[in-house]
């Protein structure tokens, strides 16, 4: 766990994490064991791997507001919760106190087929910056180091580091050293693809503070 001006910051493996100050959010459950159940669920995309009905479920009670693309919207369905407010790329919202701005998400150099990405921009898939007692955190999601990105300017900033579906240590330390946030995270390694060695190779390779969090 890692606390930065009062906010609380979790790392639970692959792309997700608990924030935590008085509202507890989540970001993409997936592959957790349970724990402490949440006002807010964020999900950046429709994949198994950031939408887990499973997990969200374990966490999830009548309520919990989640906050979702388009793209996401069938995978919620059945599961119990105060609401589901449907965000797009670009969008700020205030939710149960929270800032919550939708940032684009998205793939340009990582290919499935000749021609065809992982995530296409036009698919409306998104990361997040949350605002928390005054503190901003950015959610990567699933994304290559896209333009909207580097002009953010964010406290805290976890960036996907493993490459193939995401952008690779090397681009996510070219990003880091670009948006120069307070502190940078790794995450998106150790479950589907990428290991510890990326996080360590980013860690190495930004000029500024890189926290390695262990998986809780």
């Amino acid at each position: 766990m890692f606390e930065y001006g009062g906010v609380k910051i979790s790392w639970l493996g692959h792309d997700c994490f608990k924030i935590k100050d008085d509202c507890v959010i989540y970001i993409d459950p997936f592959q957790i064991s349970g724990g402490e159940k949440a006002d807010l669920i964020l999900i950046t995309h429709e994949h198994f791997d950031h939408l887990s009905p499973e997990d969200i479920k374990k966490i999830a009670t009548s309520d919990t507001t989640i906050v979702a693309p388009k793209i996401a919207e069938s995978g919620l369905r059945g599961i119990r919760c105060k609401e589901v407010v449907i965000i797009k790329p670009g969008e700020t919202r205030e939710v149960r106190g929270v800032t919550i701005q939708a940032v684009p998400a998205y793939n340009i150099n990582k290919f499935k087929a000749p021609g065809q990405v992982f995530h296409p921009k036009e698919d409306g898939r998104v990361g997040y910056v949350v605002k928390v007692k005054g503190v901003s955190i950015y959610h990567a999601g699933d994304t290559d180091a896209i333009p909207e990105i580097k002009g953010l300017s964010v406290d805290i900033a976890l960036l996907p580091v493993s490459g193939t579906y995401v952008m690779t240590a090397d681009e996510a330390i070219e990003l880091a050293n670009t948006m120069k946030p307070k502190v940078a995270i790794p995450m998106h390694y150790g479950a589907i693809v990428g290991s510890e060695s990326d996080a360590k190779k980013f860690k190495d390779g930004v000029k500024g503070r890189v926290e390695i969090l262990q998986k809780e």
